[in-house]
């Protein structure tokens, strides 16, 4: 899948050639066309007349010459097939990634078309966002045009078909992005229209109908303002600095726009129908100026991107360098820190000490007003959290609510039981002291 790069960046990656031929009604529209970052030519434009009913081997001798004669004899074609052999759908794959496309075609591959069990030869091509565009025709068609070209001598990369072939030529050079229609006449008369707008990437029909029907109709199906005007095919292409008088783009650009398409497939990948085994590479020198290019632009790209890893790193050392002479007096300050909240623990420790015999003497005071005669104690252990009482009483029970009430006791309960002799109860509480704020 072609990682996806701006305009100006395409433009300058732009090296390549390639030969377009559109399979027409009774004869093949051949072009070629040069791609330069800083200019298109087309080297030449050839029709073969009645290629269906003369030899193969006949036509393609002069297709051999044609090619020849423009320089690129060692290039493979890009086939146009005609509209009415492919089935053309376009998909939304949310949350599909690059690699899972593919195979999510294929899932539903037998809801795209109406051939049924036929044997079918399908290609996709990526379009905006997470949307695809999927050709697909079958077999028998494959391989009739295949043995068709094998006989004229004639190499093939690449069938496709005329969207397919016009959004991958646009991406090079022309109008994309933008909500657009486009109009063009075929041979046999009827209007071919082909649009891209935001809410649709592309569209592309044949009407029998008056061009500003035709247009009218497309404007709707791509949801543009109806006000929007339609352009000719030929103004949304590159347009070549270098086109003889043979090749009108007014009469028939598709042949120029397949040109295109197989001249940079890397940058403006088209749907490819030809199974792999068919097709015929071109030669790897013409990807050498691409591929210097593509080093210049990696060696700029990392010098890009290592420059601020230099920089931060340089910054660092320095930082590095501050802490290091920074941080004998932090270590002085922590220490001091340290040797001041020890000191701070102790002065509390002292507090503490200063203030529990203060403590002590108010919870005895305390016990010896609770046990007001008769009753009375003969033992009191006082501890920091408890105090544990042993007397006698008339009546032990109303002593643990009257040691509750007090502030300075909570939870008391008898740790013995409470024993009974000569009219008094003798008792051992244990209570609880409550700890001062």
């Amino acid at each position: 899948m072609p990682v996806p790069i701006s305009q100006d960046l395409r433009r300058l990656l732009a090296f390549g050639s390639g030969i377009g031929i559109e399979i027409a009604e009774t004869s093949l529209e051949v072009a070629a066309a040069r791609v330069r970052p800083s200019r298109i030519q087309v080297l030449g434009r050839w029709t073969i007349h009645n290629y269906a009913e003369r030899p193969a081997a006949e036509w393609g001798a002069e297709y051999t010459q044609f090619i020849k004669s423009v320089g690129m004899g060692h290039l493979s074609a890009t086939v146009l097939l005609p509209r009415r052999e492919v089935i053309v759908r376009q998909l939304a794959l949310p949350g599909v990634s690059g690699r899972d496309r593919e195979g999510a075609i294929r899932f539903q591959l037998d809801t795209l078309h109406p051939y049924g069990d036929e044997p079918v030869c399908w290609g996709w091509s990526p379009l905006a966002e997470n949307h695809l565009l999927v050709g697909i025709t079958r077999n028998e068609i494959v391989q009739r045009y295949v043995q068709l070209f094998i006989e004229a001598g004639i190499g093939v990369c690449s069938f496709t078909f005329s969207a397919a072939a016009v959004h991958a030529a646009i991406r090079l050079d022309g109008a994309s992005g933008q909500g657009f229609v486009a109009l063009s006449r075929t041979p046999a008369g009827a209007v071919e229209v082909y649009g891209e707008s935001p809410a649709r990437p592309v569209f592309s029909a044949e009407f029998n109908l008056a061009p500003e029907r035709a247009a009218g109709l497309a404007l709707a199906e791509l949801r543009l303002p109806p006000e929007t005007e339609a352009r000719k095919l030929e103004e949304v292409l590159p347009k070549p600095d270098a086109n003889p008088v043979e090749n009108d783009l007014s009469r028939n650009a598709l042949p120029y726009a397949t040109a295109l398409a197989g001249a940079c497939p890397r940058l403006a990948p088209s749907v490819n129908v030809l199974p792999p085994e068919y097709r015929r590479g071109n030669s790897r020198a013409l990807f050498i100026p691409t591929a210097v290019l593509a080093l210049f632009l990696a060696v700029a790209l990392a010098v890009l991107f290592s420059y601020p890893r230099l920089a931060d790193r340089n910054y660092l050392q320095k930082v590095q360098a501050e802490i290091s002479k920074l941080e004998p007096q932090a270590r002085r300050a922590a220490e001091l820190d340290r040797q001041i909240e020890t000191l701070r623990a102790r002065t509390r420790l002292l507090d503490q000490f200063r203030g529990q015999t203060r403590a002590d003497l108010d919870a005895l005071q305390e016990i010896t007003k609770l046990l007001a005669p008769p009753a009375w104690s003969n033992s009191i252990d006082l501890t920091r959290d408890s105090a544990r009482i042993s007397g006698e009483a008339p009546q032990a029970s109303p002593l643990l609510k009257v040691l509750d009430a007090s502030p300075l006791f909570e939870n008391s309960e008898f740790s013995g039981s409470v024993g009974r002799g000569n009219g008094t109860e003798t008792f051992q509480i244990r209570t609880s002291r409550e700890k001062r704020p």
